[in-house]
């Protein structure tokens, strides 16, 4: 059983046809030049529905999207959800390969690609029909389109049809396809009233569109009737040139993004103080970076702990907890967060001992897509039934509710019998004055069974030796914790969305060859 909605159940889609109604030159879309009115995005949505039942594609059925970020991009996307079809963002920067076999499992009945992912893609078999996105390709979007006034069959939508497809590698290999219903996204409609979006609001997003973590952004601005600015690719100044610009409201940015800008020498030449909220999400969010933003920049900062998965949501209101910064919050609104120990067993509240984090809430995907037993793995049930999903994340909860991660599950580290838990590490040496970030993984060994090793990316302008990092941070850390080695990098291996890839990291070690003795 799923916890019931915050609220009656409504469909995206229906939501910005009131605002089209409401206020139908009000913007909802740019992207560069480009700029499109509600009244012009309810049309559009009308015409790809339209065309997509010409086509032959039924409700619940799934169409793949992979593309840069643009206004077609989006259009595409909600106009498929108008017709009640599913949609699976693909991320540009997989391989061929990859893609293929993301749009093989989708059963996508339609591909809407960019033309680079066009032509990676060319002469593969087994793949759908493709349309271009823009005005560029063999079958161009605009071509494909319906004719302007056209209006698709009305279809029912039910809160567990499903909404879309996220691809989620996570940082541990295979895709899988994560689905999330049509109720999931209405639940984060919900959860993001107290937070400002509305006709007013201008959210500037900056992550890829394939990315949950950019979804649980857009998805609200515009049903609240707010305008979506779109960078299809990051900078920091430049970023900070547009937030400025259009008196940005709004933002959700990844803690790599946040570093970058606020480490940008020009940041505080810009006007940001038309910012009501911004939030992060998707990797660890150091407390000092955190407080950093406070300091310098106007308006409320939000954390979100949660999987693209779903489950329960923690929220993190730093502006509202300075002392809690350490902290991803406590659970949010209908979200139900437990800890369960290595048995299964779930922890006593108010116990001190840190266990694997399970939640449950309105938001939960409905599964992985045709992957049952994967789904299983990923679900862990109470004594009276109720489903949560499992995080893999072990964490420990204080005295006021609030959730301190400890570490990833998967990247604890097993030396001499002792649990290390690399995030731990990571603190130390990050601590040190010269080092920008910092990745610890356990290499294999013969002595320990599992040692810890380090990468490190020095901050500009700073000069640090390893071998004497390596001292600084053993002299700091625990018998047992010591590492074996530190080397430095340029930058270490990071997802789209900004995770650092700790299983491409430590292939990339064990490929180096042994560790020194």
């Amino acid at each position: 059983m799923v916890p019931a909605p915050l609220a009656p159940f409504r469909t995206v889609p229906d939501l910005i046809r009131e605002h089209a109604r409401a206020a139908p030159q009000r913007v909802a879309l740019r992207c560069g030049e480009q700029a499109l009115s509600f009244a012009q995005l309810d049309e559009r949505m009308d015409r790809v529905a339209a065309a997509l039942q010409r086509s032959g594609v039924r409700q619940r059925q799934a169409v793949a999207i992979c593309g840069q970020a643009s206004i077609d991009y989006v259009t595409v996307f909600l106009g498929a959800l108008r017709a009640g079809v599913a949609v699976a963002p693909l991320a540009p920067g997989a391989t061929a390969d990859s893609l293929a076999a993301m749009v093989r499992d989708a059963q996508a009945a339609l591909l809407f690609a960019d033309a680079d992912t066009a032509a990676q893609l060319a002469g593969r078999p087994g793949l759908p029909p493709l349309v271009g996105l823009g005005d560029k390709g063999q079958r161009p979007l605009h071509d494909w389109l319906a004719p302007p006034g056209a209006r698709p069959a009305a279809v029912d939508i039910a809160p567990e049809d499903p909404f879309n497809l996220i691809y989620s590698s996570g940082t541990t290999g295979t895709p899988k396809g994560i689905v999330q219903p049509h109720g999931m996204r209405w639940a984060h409609v919900q959860r993001s009233l107290p937070y400002g979006y509305g006709p007013a609001s201008v959210t500037l997003a900056a992550t890829p569109l394939y990315s949950n973590t950019t979804l649980v952004a857009v998805i609200p601005a515009l049903a609240h009737g707010g305008c979506v600015l779109l960078m299809p690719k990051f900078d920091a100044l430049g970023w900070l040139q547009l937030a400025q610009q259009h008196r940005a409201t709004h933002a959700m940015l990844v803690p790599v993004q946040y570093q970058r800008l606020m480490a940008h020498p020009r940041f505080g030449e810009f006007d940001l103080s038309a910012f009501v909220m911004k939030f992060c999400t998707s990797a660890p969010f150091a407390a000092a970076l955190k407080a950093d933003v406070l300091a310098r920049w106007p308006g409320g900062l939000v954390e979100y702990y949660g999987m693209t998965e779903g489950g329960g949501t923690c929220i993190l209101e730093a502006h509202a907890h300075p002392d809690k910064l350490h902290t991803v919050g406590r659970p949010g609104p209908g979200s139900e967060l437990l800890l369960i120990d290595e048995q299964g067993r779930a922890l006593p509240a108010g116990s001190d001992q840190p266990g694997e984090v399970v939640g449950r809430s309105p938001g939960m995907m409905s599964g992985y897509h045709g992957l049952p037993e994967l789904t299983r793995a990923a679900e862990w049930f109470d004594a009276a039934g109720r489903r949560y999903i499992r995080t893999g994340d072990i964490g420990r909860f204080d005295a006021d509710g609030f959730l301190t991660l400890i570490d990833r599950r998967k990247d604890m580290i097993i030396s001499g019998g002792f649990n290390i838990y690399p995030s731990d590490l990571e603190a130390v040496i990050a601590a040190h004055p010269a080092v920008a970030e910092a990745a610890v993984v356990g290499l294999p060994s013969e002595r320990w069974g599992e040692t810890p090793v380090a990468r490190v990316v020095l901050r500009p302008g700073a000069a640090a030796d390893a071998a004497e990092l390596l001292a600084w941070a053993n002299a700091r850390l625990g018998k047992v914790q010591r590492l074996a080695d530190l080397q430095l990098c340029a930058e270490l291996p990071r997802s789209g969305i900004g995770k650092v890839l700790k299983r491409e990291l430590r292939a990339q070690m064990l490929a180096a060859g042994p560790l020194p003795a």
